[in-house]
């Protein structure tokens, strides 16, 4: 029986495909506005790919569309880090529905591009906040698998004593969720209330006011004073700044 040629495999055969992005999460990707902004500027009928008006938020984009929004091309904006620190009463919003300041107020005139929160303060919070359209570094900050340790200072009502920090760092349990912090300890106590220095290695909702609320302490005030090695320091309230590449990278998990 005479033998089947043999032809070699193709050189394209294993070449890895590039990976394919819904619009609006590519349209976050390069930084250019949040992904629900850019699921409401497709929806719109605002962005065009490849000269064709798109409104599916998750149309397949592997890279090399042209992307247009408002007829005008887009290309990836230029990275940017900011270090805020943030005011108490302030929204951490791009738009709030009740009309009250967000921190976007305090980026006005800045000329500065789009730029998304790298995790959250409630509004009773304050302290550091960071801000940037780089998504990808912002997500290793955030991601609960890489352990990004964020300090707080936070006012207690009453006073906390050696049991209140064991407890804290051995956990509890409120609504379903395993609350706990990574390290706890004692700044300076009063008659009526103590400060405590709080750091946490993940953040669920009110992570440190559920924690305390469940040990019996009220939580007067709460501020961020440090994300990973990068400290709030003496950065005024209400201000910001930009990030040296230094703590950039500093701070990159991906």
């Amino acid at each position: 029986m005479p033998r089947r040629p043999h032809f070699p495999p193709s050189r394209t055969s294993h070449r890895p495909s590039a990976p394919v992005h819904g619009l609006a999460r590519v349209l976050s990707k390069r930084g250019l506005c949040s992904r629900s902004q850019g699921e409401r500027l497709v929806r719109e009928g605002r962005v065009r790919v490849n000269g064709r008006q798109v409104r599916d938020p998750e149309w397949p984009i592997a890279g090399h569309e042209r992307i247009d929004i408002d007829g005008g091309a887009v290309e990836a904006a230029a990275p940017v880090y900011v270090a805020m620190n943030k005011p108490r009463g302030v929204v951490v919003s791009a738009a709030d529905e009740h009309g009250r300041d967000t921190v976007y107020s305090l980026l006005q005139d800045a000329g500065l591009p789009w730029l998304g929160p790298v995790g959250r303060l409630d509004k009773a919070s304050e302290g550091l906040l960071l801000l940037s359209n780089d998504t990808v570094w912002a997500a290793g900050i955030t991601d609960p698998a890489t352990h990004v340790p964020k300090t707080y200072h936070v006012q207690v009502a009453g006073k906390p004593d050696e049991a209140t920090v064991v407890a804290m760092l051995g956990g509890v349990l409120d609504a379903g969720e395993s609350l706990r912090a990574t390290a706890v300890s004692l700044l300076r106590q009063g008659e009526r209330n103590a400060w405590l220095e709080v750091s946490l290695d993940e953040g669920r909702n009110r992570h440190i006011r559920r924690l305390l609320a469940a040990l019996g302490f009220d939580v007067l005030r709460l501020v961020r004073v440090a994300i990973g090695d990068l400290a709030l320091g003496e950065l005024p309230k209400g201000q910001w700044r930009h990030l040296e590449a230094s703590e950039v990278a500093a701070l990159r998990r991906r």
